[in-house]
């Protein structure tokens, strides 16, 4: 009988220290995957990178789970997997994550969720009140797609395309900044020929379809196509190496991707957003007590120092005597002074003056 006690008290003891070293341990985090996976050169694989990067450098257990299917209910099995694994923190890149979290969050008031690119409009009836275990960052998109259209005309380029994967919001606010953009920079320079193809793929990858249209758009003498959508820049990238054209990429620096696919140069620069620096910024606050949830976060420029900003063009970017660094640095630091004002607005078309824009509307 002692020997019993012996060893049901030995256990208890046991039980106690482990729930005392549980409270004390740092947070685990998981990662789940949208669209694609962690080698799609645009969100998923930034948000994977940036992700296991900081939980290496911090010690911390992390895992990426990847959703059975483009679902709902995959999405939210995948979050209740890693729930199930232990894992304390959530991170989720994109906006597709909207109806899991509506439904995840509230129930799971333990865990802290990160959503990236998620905006007040799709996490719907949560907006109204966001809960203090989630954490929602958006862009201003239409801020780094402006700065893309201006260099591209800055350096000499005419006869522009903008190739969109869904008409989603970010999508939208991408082209209608790059429109704001090419017009501006026209305008400064005088020119009259400036010219911007505008579609959408209806969506986020490309296919033969999509590249067949791409290729009538290059062959007419379109120079520079800004595909703007995940892996919707194949299509552009395809039908620009048979021309000689070039391409703009989108969200992260795709030019290492497009470039090593398509030829060396091909990639004139890319829009992105500071997926990674979200990353880095939420984990640390959550590491140090800091971090504050119950908000959308609207993440753009904080700097005149173009790579402090959380939106951007790449430094991969083909700057030239036309468009030089120092050029690109004048016009991120009156941007964020407020001398250079670019619009959000995505309900209309965007209002040019000095250049002209076909909308050609959805491809398939």
């Amino acid at each position: 009988m002692k020997k019993i006690l012996s060893i049901a008290l030995a256990l208890c003891m046991l039980l106690a220290l482990g729930v005392t070293a549980f409270a004390d341990d740092a947070p685990a985090v998981a990662m789940i995957t949208d669209y694609g996976d962690i080698t799609d050169q645009s969100f998923n694989q930034t948000t994977y990178e940036a992700c296991k990067a900081f939980a290496d450098a911090n010690k911390l257990d992390f895992q990426y789970y990847k959703p059975a299917s483009d679902s709902d209910e995959d999405r939210i099995t995948s979050i209740e997997k890693a729930i199930d694994d232990g894992y304390t923190v959530i991170v989720m890149p994109g906006y597709a994550f909207g109806p899991a979290i509506q439904e995840v969050a509230p129930e799971y008031d333990d865990i802290t969720f990160i959503a990236l690119d998620v905006s007040e409009g799709d996490i719907g009836d949560l907006a109204k009140d966001v809960p203090a275990n989630l954490y929602c960052a958006v862009y201003q998109e239409e801020l780094c797609g402006y700065m893309a259209g201006y260099a591209a005309v800055k350096l000499g380029y005419t006869k522009l395309g903008f190739l969109g994967g869904m008409a989603v919001p970010a999508v939208v606010r991408y082209g209608y900044g790059f429109v704001q953009g090419c017009d501006a920079a026209a305008a400064e320079l005088g020119l009259k020929d400036v010219e911007v193809k505008y579609a959408y793929g209806n969506q986020f990858y490309g296919d033969s379809d999509i590249t067949a249209y791409m290729d009538t758009w290059y062959s007419a003498g379109t120079e520079v196509v800004f595909a703007c959508g995940g892996g919707i820049f194949t299509s552009a990238g395809e039908a620009a190496a048979k021309v000689g054209g070039k391409v703009i990429g989108v969200d992260v620096d795709q030019a290492a991707t497009i470039d090593g696919l398509y030829g060396e140069g091909i990639t004139v620069t890319s829009a992105m957003k500071g997926l990674a620096a979200t990353v880095e910024s939420a984990l640390s606050a959550i590491l140090d007590g800091s971090f504050k949830g119950g908000k959308v976060d609207t993440l753009g420029l904080v700097s005149d120092v173009p790579a402090e900003n959380f939106v951007q063009i790449a430094g991969s970017t083909q700057f030239s005597d036309s468009f030089t660094e120092e050029d690109y640095a004048a016009l991120v630091a009156a941007m964020n002074a407020g001398d250079v004002k670019v619009s959000n607005d995505i309900a209309a078309e965007p209002a040019v003056t000095a250049i002209s824009v076909d909308y050609q509307g959805n491809i398939k």
